[in-house]
Order: structure tokens, then sequence, then C-alpha cells
């Protein structure tokens, strides 16, 4: 709810009021409902406090403990109060006035440096412990909010961006290779496999899931947190699945709901966040709230080019999700006009660093500005549902069956999904044996493997031994055409960090600019736990994908939305569209990376040439959107304006 920052002197060789009074200058541009500061004979904390939920106004921070001798700073919404308070033996009638600040606070009296994996929420914190000189904080499980730190001899200093530690005269404005290798040679959308660094150097972040301590001149990153599938749930029937998930994402959506202003929702045509929406609308009827939905859909003059199984106007399935709820207020935004070209320069501002959802990057800047604008304190999403409460590929499971030889189950399964797609069962069994038996597979097929282009410069990959890193994550740069997802790349993605930190990054930078938070009950640690220890069956059954929350929110969502399995939308596809206009422009600035004598320190310049003729070769082509070869161009120039601000 706040961005925070400080210092801690190490020596007396600095003049760390001037360093903090310019580092807490940084955040003026960012509306406030109050401005805290909190000073002893080494140690000055901070915050540019943003009130989302009842707790927080005039909540006092940072907060001093007189008898705990604890300060505390924080950005922070904590979703589980009530067993903390239980846990903590909080007498009832003082619970309403606690923020969450204090709460974390007396965690940390009560449990230490192990306090953070008591915590549910999402959070960024930094407490001074005056008994034991030592500064502690955390952030949370997947990094729902940033937190950043410099550290020389003399100080360390920690911040909500990376502006405010910029700021300090003993930082250098210098690029870090390793992390913009990182971010070139990754084909995906991850920004970077180490997440202790930034494109910063010598500026650094605290990682999703870690702790950090502090300590006669030393730093210490523990990882309090690790997201491993536990013991599978067994119970006695399907039906006990389904009420045990509609409690806990039940639960996960109640807890989200807390603010005193109004609560919104992206909602599309989706299961996922359709799910969030219809939780949250039942929960809000009972007290005569109003939901308010934001929703992009293409401009007017857009023409769909999708295939028949994909809609870029999820309209139709929008309207029947809004009616079928009823306390909905909904609103559409095409954002007519805008090319996410013009806002690549705001986007850097806002980001800090290079991003790649520059298809989507219009639309989900301008539903916070209008959210913003709607008096929107919580602005619910369901980004992680598709890894969480919609996983589930018939495909996939169908494959798993055939590996395991379970063929009775596999045939009455192919049975269920003839009758609900209406083809032959059969069909899919040359399919599912190359998923099943990949090895045999490469024996018998040849040229199935994708090599994605590589846009960073062998040079800048050679020196910084890119390719080693992203190894080690298990990060390929090429792809197969039979390597599906499957139940090992879900349990890796929870088990590895670096595939939150953007998401956190982006929300926790946005939230800031419109004074509103983000919230993902799909990412509810509860929610996630819960659904990692369910049986495979759960998410695929009776031939239907997805099988969890479209049984899960029967009577919740229509059925035109539910059981929906042959459309699915296609966000962002009007991409080049939008770029039409500027199209011409767009080639002249990738010809002018190709020239300037900076670009091959950074860049592949025979590949950037490559794609940029067979980009050129299909003009304004609106189906170029999913083309790895735009991308890398796109890329290629959001990274190079980056490159080009320290020069």
């Amino acid at each position: 709810m706040s961005a925070i920052a400080g210092i801690y002197q190490l020596d007396s060789c600095h003049d760390e009021e001037t360093y903090f009074t310019n580092m807490m200058k940084s955040f003026e541009k960012y509306p406030a409902d109050d401005i805290g500061v909190w000073r002893n004979t080494n140690v000055l904390l901070g915050v540019h406090a943003q009130w989302i939920t009842p707790e927080a106004i005039n909540e006092p921070l940072p907060y001093y403990d007189s008898e705990r001798q604890l300060t505390i700073t924080a950005d922070a919404i904590i979703d589980n109060r009530k067993e903390l308070f239980d846990q903590l033996q909080i007498a009832k009638k003082k619970r309403v006035y606690i923020p969450d600040s204090q709460l974390i606070l007396m965690a940390y009296s009560k449990w230490g440096e192990e306090s953070p994996k008591y915590l549910v929420g999402e959070f960024a914190y930094m407490i001074w412990d005056e008994r034991n000189n030592k500064l502690f904080g955390a952030r949370d499980f997947s990094g729902s909010r940033t937190l950043y730190y410099y550290k020389d001899h003399s100080l360390f200093s920690f911040s909500t961006t990376i502006q405010s530690l910029l700021t300090l005269p003993v930082v250098e404005k210098k690029l870090d290779e390793r992390w913009l290798a990182e971010y070139l040679a990754i084909p995906g959308m991850n920004e970077a496999v180490d997440m202790s660094i930034t494109p910063f150097h010598e500026i650094y972040q605290l990682q999703p899931s870690h702790s950090i301590s502090v300590k006669n001149n030393e730093v210490k990153r523990t990882r309090y947190c690790t997201v491993t599938p536990g013991k599978t749930l067994n119970y006695k029937s399907d039906q006990d699945y389904i009420e045990a998930f509609q409690s806990v994402f039940g639960r996960a959506v109640n807890d989200r709901l807390r603010t005193h202003k109004n609560v919104g929702a992206h909602l599309s045509g989706g299961l996922d966040s359709g799910a969030v929406a219809s939780f949250a609308s039942n929960s809000l009827k009972k007290k005569d709230g109003k939901l308010y939905t934001f929703s992009h859909v293409p401009p007017e003059d857009f023409e769909d080019w999708t295939p028949s199984n994909r809609a870029a106007d999820e309209r139709p399935y929008i309207y029947s999700t809004v009616n079928h709820l009823g306390n909905v207020s909904d609103c559409y935004l095409d954002f007519g006009g805008v090319s996410p070209l013009d806002e690549i320069d705001e986007w850097l501002d806002i980001m800090e660093m290079p991003y790649k959802f520059f298809g989507t990057s219009n639309w989900i800047k301008g539903i916070y500005e209008e959210a913003h604008s709607r008096n929107i304190g919580i602005l619910l999403n369901g980004g992680r549902g598709n890894l969480s409460v919609s996983w589930g590929t018939t495909i996939n499971y169908y494959a798993s069956l055939l590996r395991k030889m379970k063929l009775l189950r596999l045939l009455s399964e192919l049975d269920a999904y003839s009758k609900i797609t209406q083809g032959n069962r059969m069909r899919l069994l040359p399919l599912l044996s190359r998923m099943a038996f990949p090895s045999i597979n490469k024996l018998l097929l040849s040229d199935q493997v994708y090599n994605f282009p590589e846009l960073i410069s062998p040079d800048l990959a050679k020196r910084t031994n890119v390719y080693h890193s992203l190894n080690k994550h298990g990060i390929k740069t090429t792809k197969s055409k039979y390597n599906l997802t499957d139940i090992k790349v879900r349990n890796q993605h929870f088990k590895e960090m670096f595939s939150w930190n953007a998401t956190g990054t982006l929300g926790t930078k946005l939230s800031l600019r419109h004074s509103l938070w983000k919230r993902d009950p799909t990412n509810d640690l509860r929610v996630i736990e819960f659904c990692l220890s369910l049986p495979e069956d759960q998410f695929v059954k009776d031939g239907m994908d997805r099988a969890l929350i479209r049984n899960g929110t029967k009577q919740y969502l229509p059925d035109k939305v539910r059981l929906n399995n042959r459309v699915r939308g296609a966000q962002g596809v009007e991409f080049i569209h939008r770029m039409k206009p500027y199209w011409n422009s767009f080639l002249e600035e990738v010809e002018t990376i190709s020239r300037d004598s900076l670009s091959p320190s950074f860049f592949n310049i025979p590949q950037l040439d490559a794609s940029l003729l067979s980009i050129k070769n299909q003009g304004p082509n609106p189906e170029l959107a999913l083309d790895p070869d735009f991308w890398i161009l796109m890329r290629g120039v959001i990274s190079y304006r980056f490159i080009k601000k320290f020069n």
C-alpha cells in the first residue's frame, strides 16, 4: 500500500539526512495519503503511504513499538489476519483496529526471522530491531511487491523503486550486462533467471520467497518458502473436492475484497477471470455491494484474423457473465488509436527496466487508469489461474495415462472426450503416442525442433556465460513440436522464482502510479498449495479439461462460459493493427539499431537484419503478432531505447 525506503548508516562518512531526503522526494510523482519518516542515530525509515484497506487509514508508518523496541516500514496487505490473531492471542475487540504493519511486527516479535513463513498476502517490509542492532525484512512468496537495495562498506539502503536508490550519489548509473544478457537470451516472457540482480549494476533486489538480514556490515538472504506438492488429498467423492475448492478459493477471494474503496476486476470471457469475478460478486451481494469490471476489446475497425477456435473479441462471453452475476457495473475499453510504440518510453519509466508484454501493454495500463478514475482500491484478476485453479489439459493427461499404461482409464476418457468434441476417439492416439514416448519419437521423426531467433549478441552471450545460467534453470532456446506442458513443468514453475518476478514488478509499479492494488486470488499461497495436492484426475475428468474450475463454478458462472471448450480468448492479437500508421517509422527504428556502432555489443545484428527483412517482405500483416521474428524486433526496440538511457 506504499512506497518504502530506508538507510542504515554503517559509518558516519555520508550525509545520510540529505541522501534520505532525496530518496523520499523521488516518490513525489506518486499519489499519497500520508508521508512518514522515522529516525534514530544510524537508521532512517520512510513511507509514501497509499491507504487501500480500512485498517490503513491513518495508520502510523513507520511504526515504533517502544515496548518491543522494533520499528517497521511496510508495503503490505496481509490476508490470513484471523489465523495470525489467533496464534498471537490478540483479543477480538482489538483486532479490527490493528493494521497489517503492526501485525507483521507482532509476528516478528514472536517468531523472529522465521516469521515470514506465517504470513499470507502481498508484502515487502523492513524492521529495525534495536535490541539486536539488526535490520530485517522480507518479500512475499511470489514477489508481488518489489524491494531493491544497495550496499557498500558504509551504508545499506533499500527502496520500493530503483529510481529512489539512483538518487544516492554513491550509486553509479551503470548497466548490468548479466541481467540484460538473460533478458535478451530468454525466448519466453521471463526477464531473468537470477532474481538477485537488476538492470542496474550494484542495485540488487530481494528475491521472492526470501528474507534479508543486515547486521555487522553483513547481508544475509534466506529463502523461507519453497512451493512444492504436498501429500495428495484423498476425498471420498468428487463433490468433496468441489466443496473443498469452493471453500479455499472463496476464502482467497474474500480476503482480497478488504478495501474502503470500490472493488474492481479484470474480466475476459474466460474461466479464470470469470471465476474470480463470480466469487467476488457473490460476496459483495451479501453486503449490497457492486463489482466494477474492466474488459479490453479490440478497436471497432479491427478484423479478427484468428482461427475459429480463438476470439479476439470476447464480449459475447463477457456479457453472459455480467448478466448472470447481476451486481456488476461493466466497462469496455478499446483504446482506439493508441499504438504500443507510443507508450514504450512511458513503460520504461514505469517499469524501470525493459519489458516483454508489449502485445498487451496498452490495455494493461489503460485499465489501471480507468479503474483509478472510478475510485477502485482493489483490482482483481486471475493471472495465475492457468497453473493453479484452471490447470488441466486433456491431451497432456491422456498422454500421461498412456505412458503409465492405464489403458482402460484412457479409453474411458477418450470416449467421453469424443462425445464432447463430436469426433472419433481414436484420432488422438498417434499424437498421444508421440507425447507419451518422446525418446521413440526422436528416433522415428526428424526436424521436430524449432529454434527461436537469437537476439543476443554472441559476444555478450559468451562473456556473461548466459546459456549456462539458463540451462541450470531448465530454460531452453529450442522447442519440440510435441513437448507440451505437463505436471512436471507446472511443479517446476512453482519451485523456481524467476517466473514470478515480472508480474510483481508490473503490479507494484502500476499500483503506485494509480493508488490501487492488483490482487490475484489464483495466486494465493493457500490456493496453490491446495491445487498442487489434488489428484491429477480432478483437473481432467469425463473428457473435460480444466475440470476443477468448471465443476467448482457451477451456478457461479453461466454454462456458456463455464462449459465453453471450443473458443479461447486471443488477447493482444490486434497489436499490428494498432501499429499500421506507424509501421514505416518502426522499421526505420530497427534499421537505426542495426547501424548503431553500440549495437553489436548487445544484439545479434545478422539475426536482427534477417528478421527485419522477413517482416518487411510481409508488410503490416496482422498475423505477425504471433511471429517470433516480429517479437525480437520489438524486444530489440524496447531494450535499445533502455540501453541508450545509459549513454
